[in-house]
């Protein structure tokens, strides 16, 4: 009898540190992410989605969501075209030099495809399989809204 709450208290005690453990691990994880997402590039990008959603707004587009992520990739700006009743994707491209080929050379194949699965997501949670939806690009390269260039219809789905 006594080996039996001997062996209670002791399973008590190795989930009672394994939970302690757990939480440490994740107070440290989140100090370390909370690093990483504030970067000082970062703030550019978020100055630059920022512009892109006043820039969106101005034109009629109503801004549904921002920063959409699943683990396959992420969405930066979700809009509504109010006129005709459809849904925009936006990727936000910020470059300041034309080097590598500037903003509209930096969406490659793999970034598209990560868009895509992110709005099929997107669309599976919130709207219909039906709606009809649009891939834009705003690219800029300053932050100023003199420089933007908005692209409708960028890329295709069918990818």
């Amino acid at each position: 009898m006594a080996r039996f709450y001997m062996e209670k208290y002791r399973m008590a005690w190795k989930s009672r540190a394994l939970g302690i453990w757990q939480e440490k691990w994740k107070t440290v994880w989140n100090r370390l992410w909370a690093k990483h997402t504030t970067r000082i590039g970062n703030h550019d990008g978020m100055k630059a989605e920022a512009l892109a959603a006043d820039f969106l707004r101005a034109r009629g587009l109503r801004i549904i969501a921002r920063n959409f992520r699943i683990r396959g990739g992420e969405i930066d700006l979700i809009a509504e075209e109010k006129t005709r009743d459809v849904i925009v994707f936006v990727e936000v491209r910020l470059r300041r030099s034309q080097r590598f080929g500037g903003a509209s050379a930096s969406i490659i194949a793999r970034k598209r495809r990560r868009i895509i699965l992110a709005a099929r997501h997107w669309l599976a949670r919130h709207g219909s399989k039906r709606q009809a939806c649009r891939f834009d690009c705003v690219l800029l390269d300053r932050l100023e809204s003199a420089g933007i260039e908005w692209v409708k219809h960028a890329f295709r789905a069918d990818i």
